[in-house]
């Protein structure tokens, strides 16, 4: 095997974050956060990133591990940059990690952070989503009671007591902003049904009502709430087909397969006229940080997942009441 200047030493783990308890949405719950890490180093420099294998998209810990192990000898071959690995791996966690790494790995070299490679914005603070998972409605309201005073809240939701969890949740923190996230868990009856309600609570969104093949019945739909395309959205190649169904999206990097793919989906999700949420999996710090990178001046954001957690990793992102801060270089970017 040649190396060359050009080489990339890959280093790649499993790593396992026990959650707070139990986190429920409407396809099951979880007690852990189960995460794969990617270290690339090339000379003195090393860049990382982190992915959530996701089971709704068919991946695993070991099917998303052996993808990157896969790339192991053209990355030591001076093969891969960030261009070559959109066409090396599709959309997804594996091609994440690999992405986010090479992105953190070329600003540790370069000192120039990757917001500034990017094109975006200096970062600053963010409204951040804080999540409650699904419960009774008394615990679903004990919960938000405590976060009340947070400016923006996610709801989930399943088929069932829809309307009551969210009143409970509503009732316990008035002033609140509220996404509503179904998880693809209705139909279009239920829909119809409890809608009206909804509207009626204040909610300002309303994630992935209907499974994601079965959505194209929301193009004649007339929603009193706006609608967020979640599992329906991948990448920019999905934007035109969403046109008439939602009218924001979610762009999550463990879909898009890494920052690359989500600052394009961003870009073609505004040029037709959709509004951006930036999403995540449940992971710690170092999954948030590139995607706050594509979150600058979102409509909503949604990067909770490291408070869903029993401990973040050192040195992660601070969350204050509601705002997320900037990431620490040291962290990533």
């Amino acid at each position: 095997m040649a190396v060359t200047d050009t080489a990339i030493a890959l280093a790649v783990r499993h790593e396992s974050w026990p959650i707070a308890g139990s986190f429920t949405i409407a396809r099951g719950s979880k007690t852990s956060a189960e995460v794969v890490v990617v270290e690339l180093a090339r000379g003195p420099a090393r860049g990382r990133a982190e992915c959530v294998p996701y089971p709704r998209y068919g991946e695993s810990v070991e099917g998303v591990t052996a993808a990157i192990e896969s790339l192991r000898e053209r990355l030591a071959d001076g093969a891969v940059d960030r261009a070559a690995l959109q066409d090396l791996l599709p959309a997804g966690a594996a091609r994440n990690a690999l992405d986010c790494a090479l992105w953190d790995l070329e600003a540790k070299e370069s000192g120039v952070p990757v917001w500034q490679a990017a094109g975006m914005p200096r970062p600053q603070p963010l409204v951040t989503a804080e999540t409650i998972g699904i419960g009774t409605p008394d615990e679903m309201a004990e919960k938000a009671a405590r976060l009340a005073a947070r400016p923006l809240l996610k709801v989930k939701v399943g088929a069932d007591l829809v309307v009551e969890r969210v009143r409970a949740v509503r009732a316990a923190a008035p002033a609140a902003r509220m996404i509503v996230d179904a998880n693809e868990g209705w139909t279009p009856d239920l829909m119809q049904a409890v809608m009206p309600a909804l509207a009626d609570l204040g909610v300002d969104l309303i994630e992935q009502p209907l499974p994601a093949d079965a959505d194209g019945w929301l193009a004649a739909y007339r929603s009193p709430v706006p609608l967020c395309a979640d599992e329906s959205l991948h990448t920019a190649d999905d934007v035109a087909a969403l046109t008439d169904r939602y009218q924001v999206v979610n762009i999550k990097l463990d879909k898009t397969g890494g920052l690359t793919e989500a600052l394009r989906l961003r870009a073609a999700a505004e040029a037709a006229g959709l509004g951006i949420m930036v999403g995540c999996m449940v992971g710690t710090s170092l999954a948030m940080a590139p995607a706050a990178i594509v979150a600058a001046g979102a409509a909503f954001v949604d990067l909770d997942g490291p408070l869903l957690l029993a401990r973040d990793r050192d040195g992660g992102i601070t969350f204050d009441n509601g705002l997320l801060h900037p990431p620490a270089a040291a962290l990533w970017g």
